[in-house]
């Protein structure tokens, strides 16, 4: 996992090609007007989601892990706090749905505080529980962007 600026985004360019090409997508794409819903950027391996929310008690909040595809998280407006481990610290609670790429798990991790201007990559084995609120519950405009593996 990992957590900077987006304005630091340059040194994480050299992890790959694909999280070089989504980054610099994001330096250079105002994503505050888009609407919400799925953009391509390189078809089905790189794409953004755009969401908007309210954030929810950690209690209500769900370790949730991908098989195909990177997270990249960016904070548009707002800020919350997103929970992080590693997949083999927890134990599944559903099986994985390979359609929708995601298999939710249990157990415990740590939290970070993720604020506007701010992203986080997960990797395929981070689980990551997004969407928590920080102090109280709070507006949150995301980007996510999948980079397919």
């Amino acid at each position: 996992m990992i957590i900077d600026k987006l304005k630091n985004a340059s040194f994480y360019y050299g992890i790959s090609e694909k999280i070089a090409t989504a980054l610099k997508y994001l330096e250079k794409t105002d994503l505050s007007e888009f609407q919400n819903g799925k953009y391509e950027i390189e078809g089905d391996d790189i794409f953004v989601i755009v969401q908007d929310y309210h954030t929810k008690p950690v209690s209500e909040g769900k370790f949730e892990a991908h098989r195909k595809y990177i997270d990249i998280q960016y904070i548009i407006k707002g800020v919350e706090k997103m929970g992080y481990t590693y997949v083999h610290n927890l134990k599944p609670s559903t099986e994985y749905d390979e359609e929708k790429d995601i298999i939710f798990l249990e157990g415990d991790g740590d939290f970070v505080t993720v604020e506007k201007g701010f992203f986080t990559i997960f990797a395929t084995e981070d689980a990551h529980m997004p969407g928590i609120e920080s102090k109280t519950s709070e507006y949150v405009k995301k980007a996510v962007v999948k980079i397919k593996v």
